[in-house]
């Protein structure tokens, strides 16, 4: 059993596409939509075909990808493709993900967690009644 996800054939069809000629238009029609899109300095369309087949029996029966291509694309303001990046599963084992974290920045005695808490307790409180009846249960 196969599972397909994505544009078939995806490394075959991109080599249709020549920088600086193919648009936008051009790319829908071959490709299709991106399976996804991001806007930087110019756009980015991400296209992926992705094949997975059932493993050995040994692994239970899991699935096991033995096709995952990525076709990157960046395309100008006036809708010419101006770059392209195609990764197989081969180059993806190459990509070196970074293992650096990021910390929180919000610490309970910062002065943005300060002024987040008091933006929350005035939207929570507009009026400041739950402070007044407070101060009005203290006196007495």
């Amino acid at each position: 059993m196969v599972k397909h996800h994505g544009v078939p054939s995806l490394e075959k069809k991109q080599k249709l596409l020549i920088i600086n000629k193919t648009n936008k238009n051009d790319i829908t029609n071959i490709l299709g939509n991106p399976s996804t899109t991001s806007k930087f300095d110019n756009d980015l369309w991400i296209f992926i075909e992705r094949k997975q087949t059932q493993s050995k029996l040994g692994n239970l029966g899991q699935m096991k990808i033995f096709k995952n291509d990525i076709l990157v694309l960046e395309i100008d303001n006036y809708g010419i493709l101006k770059k392209k990046e195609f990764y197989n599963i081969n180059d993806m084992e190459n990509i070196k993900i970074s293992e650096a974290t990021t910390q929180t920045g919000f610490e309970r005695n910062s002065f943005i967690y300060d002024f987040m808490s008091s933006m929350r307790q005035k939207i929570d409180d507009p009026l400041g009644q739950r402070a007044k009846k407070r101060e009005e249960i203290r006196q007495r």
